[in-house]
This record gives structure tokens, sequence and C-alpha cells, in this order.
């Protein structure tokens, strides 16, 4: 199966780790593997804002360098609901990119949905020695299904134990430039979702999602919690044994 993953700007800037994890689990279930070289953000910034020009001609892009595969593969939910959900509705009126739009959006998958709905992986080599708890993402779940899934893949990491907390699927605060633009309430909602994280008594918290992981991990930072942040992709390849996320460089 020849597939390509669409990195996110997030992931090619400031957390490759995430996007060789998602090559490696990628290319251990069978997959041949591209990283198409042309491709742009997804322009989910300008789409949020209500900048659809920009948002079509970014989308323009990646529509033409992700034809050909047979699936596109992308480690964030908010990412891959943007090429799945949102790039139809961007060109529903139009003759031309309207079809390519929904015949890209048919092929996008969310990474951790991927490896379970469409690969079936039912074993990982890899190993996490500590007790994590786990985010769900609003757009992981509501653009693109993903709950289960990893719960799924986590029960394959040896010596890991899942501790779940309360409001698991509660807004983290990040929403892009939500946090930017209402950084009080942001501060509010992502002082809730540490709690809960504590709560559990967990070393470490994931997600699929690195907006959320970023917006999480600066205000455990800056309130000197000592928990760790990784991306679900880093722990599932074996590959969370750098610095965290907020920690550091871990490429």
């Amino acid at each position: 199966m020849r597939v390509a993953v669409f990195a996110t700007c997030l992931v090619d800037l400031f957390r490759p780790t995430v996007g060789f994890a998602t090559v490696k689990l990628l290319e251990q279930a069978g997959c041949e593997v591209d990283v198409p070289p042309t491709q742009t953000c997804c322009g989910q910034p300008a789409y949020n804002n209500g900048d659809n020009v920009d948002a079509r001609a970014i989308a323009r892009q990646v529509i033409t360098a992700f034809s050909g595969y047979e699936y596109v593969v992308v480690p964030s939910g908010s990412c891959a609901g943007m090429l799945h959900k949102h790039y139809p509705e961007l060109f529903h009126d139009d003759p031309e990119w309207g079809p390519r739009a929904r015949e890209l959006s048919q092929r996008c998958r969310e990474l951790v949905g991927f490896l379970v709905d469409v690969l079936k992986v039912d074993r990982l080599d890899s190993h996490y020695s500590g007790t994590v708890t786990y985010h769900d993402s609003c757009s992981s779940q509501r653009e693109c299904g993903i709950k289960t899934q990893a719960r799924e893949l986590l029960a394959m990491v040896g010596s890991l134990h899942l501790a779940e907390m309360q409001g698991t699927e509660q807004c983290c605060g990040f929403g892009g430039t939500f946090c930017a633009k209402y950084p009080d309430i942001s501060r509010h909602m992502v002082d809730n979702k540490l709690a809960a994280i504590e709560a559990t008594g967990a070393d470490t918290v994931l997600a699929a999602d690195l907006g959320c992981l970023w917006h999480i991990a600066g205000r455990l930072k800056r309130l000197d919690k000592p928990i760790k942040v990784y991306h679900v992709a880093e722990v599932l390849a074996g590959m969370a044994n750098g610095p965290g996320i907020g920690d550091g460089e871990s490429a």
C-alpha cells in the first residue's frame, strides 16, 4: 500500500520526531511511505479566521501534492479534519476543484484511526515504562471519529499503564488562534485540564494533536509541574526516549 504522510507545520518545524515516528509505524505495518516535498500548511489558520481566499490557494497546493496516493495519513486530528471535512466545504461550488477536494477527502485518514481501522494493526514492538493519561482532542473526536483507537494501540505497548482522566473529551483551550484571541478563557480551560491530568497520578500525558500538546506542555512548564508530554505516535513507535514536548527538541 502506497501512502503519503502530511507532516503538518508543527511537526515539521517544532517536533520532527513525530514525523519520524509516523513513518516508522506505517512502514512497520507494511506501507510504502512517501513524504511529498512540495506539501505546505493545510490552510487551517486562514480558514478558521475567515480568509477563504488564502485557504483555497493553500488547499489547491495540498490537493495537487497528494494526488496519486492510496491514502494520505496525518498525525494530527485538526489537520486531518481540515483535509477531510473542510476542503470539500471550501470548494463546494467549484466545478474543477470540488471533485478533487472530495476525492482527497475520501483518501485522508488520521494516523491512529488509520493504523487501527484500515491497517488492522494488532501488535506493536514498543515499551514505555510509566503511567500515562490520554487527552482526546476536539478535532480527533468530532471530525475524525477517533476515540477507542488510541486506547487499543496503547494496550499493545509493553509496561505502559493507562490511567484515564475525568473529562478526557473536554477541550484543553488551545483551539488554534483561540488561545491567542481569548487568553483568559484558554488559560482557565487548560488549568482545568491540568487538574484532571494530575488527579490521575500519571507521569506522562499523551494526545494525537501537537497543538493541544504544546498548549498543555507550556502550561505545565510555567507551573513547574513534572509531567512529561509526548505525541502518542512517539510512544507507539518506541521513540519517547528523549526530551518531552516543551523540554527541547528531540529530533
